[in-house]
């Protein structure tokens, strides 16, 4: 228990721009109207990187209660820091997704996806073009007991938001 995890710093707001739908097999994110101009040529991209916020344990109480190391559940028996989790329970559960792209609809501000490991309702904090000169990683190492044998995530995506509702 950390009662005082975030006693002497400085707080700032962010606000959502929209948020992740799940509807029988369906995901789509939702843009807020005034933020719908900014989809403009996002259609163009074949994936985005999304932000968003893991609303299920965003609230202060939860977020100082967290405990700094875990067991992830897909390493039993490793304790690891937080910050060598994908976790959305974290000091600031601010997540991110890479996504592919299926649609865009600009005049409803609706984007539908392939898979986003976000729960129905999860505020989006920001949404990029995926740039792979920019956002990826050739030679990027993973502990040894993180190795899952995979190089990349398939195009239908690795199942996890089912997981972790089991």
């Amino acid at each position: 228990m950390n009662d005082k995890l975030f006693s002497g710093l400085e707080a700032f707001q962010v606000y959502p721009i929209g948020y992740i739908h799940r509807d029988e097999g369906d995901i789509h994110l939702e843009v807020l109207p005034q933020f719908r101009p900014a989809l403009k040529v996002l259609d163009q991209f074949s994936h985005m990187t999304v932000l968003f916020w893991a609303h299920e344990h965003g609230g202060i109480e939860a977020r100082e209660a967290i405990d700094l190391q875990v067991e992830p559940p897909y390493a039993p028996g490793k304790m690891t820091g937080i910050f060598a989790t994908r976790s959305q329970i974290r000091p600031n559960p601010i997540l991110s997704t890479p996504c592919k792209i299926e649609a865009v609809d600009h005049e409803k501000g609706i984007i539908h996806v392939n898979m986003i490991d976000g729960f129905e309702g999860s505020p989006i904090l920001d949404i990029k073009g995926y740039f792979p000169i920019m956002d990826r990683v050739n030679e990027a190492e993973i502990p040894e007991w993180l190795d899952w044998g995979l190089d990349h995530v398939p195009e239908e995506g690795l199942n996890l938001f089912e997981e972790m509702e089991e």
